[in-house]
């Protein structure tokens, strides 16, 4: 009882804090204040979103590919090919490092570079990047080390914020690893704060992997926030090698039951894009791109940009997927019927349209069909069908939509009334 008790004056504090339950006026000639020492910062009522990401961030990130493998020459090769393949006009602006860029810190605490992978250094490599119309993005940790062995920032956020402004970063990704006991909203906060500081925009991406439920604290800290343990570039496979990791359905699973969460400048984070490493068929590439706009998830290419293959191309360059990806009202989609092996999913859209996925996980053809009743819309309406992987129009139905979807695969359609 005494549990139970806690747990309901808990519940009413965090509402009056909040401001969703009202209280009493103070007396007259007492003045109300708000100590926000005594608040978890996402409650605290001065702290404001820092107002980017609007929409999910696109771009790439070197981890899935090159993992620790990384230098100087790999990522100008990649910018290059990112604008020579068409990646930055379609969307994907951000360039990111991950983790293994650091070498030790300075007599002053100050983090530098691996001289030996990026001799020309992380300022020379950011201008390079902007100079192709493209940002530039860093990796760190909210530990003593990163997940790689490298200094993490435990204990030098503002120095290392500040290095990051100077250098010209646009995008944090900040991972957990040896963080010991912290706790996890404040240590992401004092990253945001430091960020602010340092008067520069940057997103900030909390990669604590789920652990600490970030989606209920990380609007007003960061921008986008890991849902789950990292990817691994398989459908539905299980390995003990890869114990640690989740495959596509495993990450769908997880992820799309915390779609309340997800709007403009703070999106859930299903973890980077596998397209094109190798590890799934081009169907199951394409089932993976389409759930990721669905989830309105960030679209971080892991792959080798300078090297895809033109279907890898195909499937990372769908402007109907990706505008679904990116659409301005920013509504995460979800799951709207489960049949086992064949699922509906839905997204509204900013035009009053929707985004409608036929998802068959099953080993054999299936048939499937969405009423409109599930998707908001009256039934005798009528409403253009777009096929988002065929680039074709498929006229106009009213009620209801069907097709056949291939094993493993999706049929994604656009309808507008």
């Amino acid at each position: 009882m005494l549990g139970v008790m806690r747990h309901a004056l808990g519940a009413v504090l965090a509402l009056i804090a909040t401001g969703l339950l009202a209280v009493a006026a103070p007396a007259a000639g007492l003045q109300e204040t708000v100590d926000p020492n005594r608040l978890p910062p996402s409650l605290n009522p001065a702290r404001l979103p820092n107002g980017l990401a609007k929409t999910p961030p696109m771009g790439w990130n070197s981890w899935n590919k090159f993992a620790c493998n990384i230098s100087e020459k790999t990522v100008r090769s990649v910018a290059d090919a990112m604008v020579t393949s068409g990646m930055r006009d379609a969307g994907y602006h951000y360039v990111v490092i991950d983790d293994c860029w650091h070498g030790v810190r300075d007599k002053d605490g100050f983090i530098t570079a691996d001289a030996a992978k990026f001799p020309s250094g992380i300022k020379a490599l950011a201008d390079y990047i902007h100079s192709k119309g493209l940002k530039f993005g860093i990796y760190s940790d909210a530990g003593m080390k990163t997940c790689g062995g490298r200094p993490g920032s435990q204990g030098h956020e503002y120095q290392d914020a500040i290095t990051y402004a100077r250098w010209g970063v646009d995008y944090l990704k900040y991972d957990w690893c040896s963080t010991g006991s912290r706790n996890a909203e404040e240590a992401y906060a004092l990253m945001a704060d430091a960020l602010k500081a340092s008067g520069r925009d940057i997103v900030l991406s909390i990669c604590e992997w789920g652990q600490n439920r970030p989606w209920q604290w990380g609007a007003k800290i960061g921008n986008l926030w890991r849902t789950t343990g990292d990817i691994w570039d398989s459908f539905s496979g299980t390995d003990k090698e890869h114990w640690w990791a989740h495959n596509l359905l495993d990450i769908v699973d997880r992820n799309e039951p915390l779609w309340p969460f997800a709007g403009p400048g703070h999106w859930n984070d299903p973890d980077m894009l596998e397209i094109g490493n190798g590890g799934m068929t081009d169907t199951e590439y394409r089932t993976h791109f389409s759930l990721w706009a669905m989830m309105a998830a960030p679209l971080m290419a892991g792959n080798d940009i300078a090297a895809m293959s033109p279907e890898t191309g195909a499937i990372l360059l769908n402007k109907d997927v990706i505008a679904i990806d990116q659409d301005p009202l920013g509504i995460q989609g979800r799951r709207v019927r489960d049949d086992g092996d064949q699922e509906v999913w839905a997204r509204p859209l900013a035009d009053g349209g929707r985004a409608v996925i036929l998802l068959n996980r099953g080993k054999a053809p299936a048939a499937i069909e969405v009423d409109w009743t599930e998707l908001g819309y009256p039934r005798g309406m009528k409403a253009g069908v777009r096929d988002l992987w065929a680039h074709k129009s498929l006229g106009r139905s009213a009620g209801s939509f069907s097709a056949t979807v291939e094993p493993h695969g999706v049929v994604m359609v656009r309808l507008l009334p």
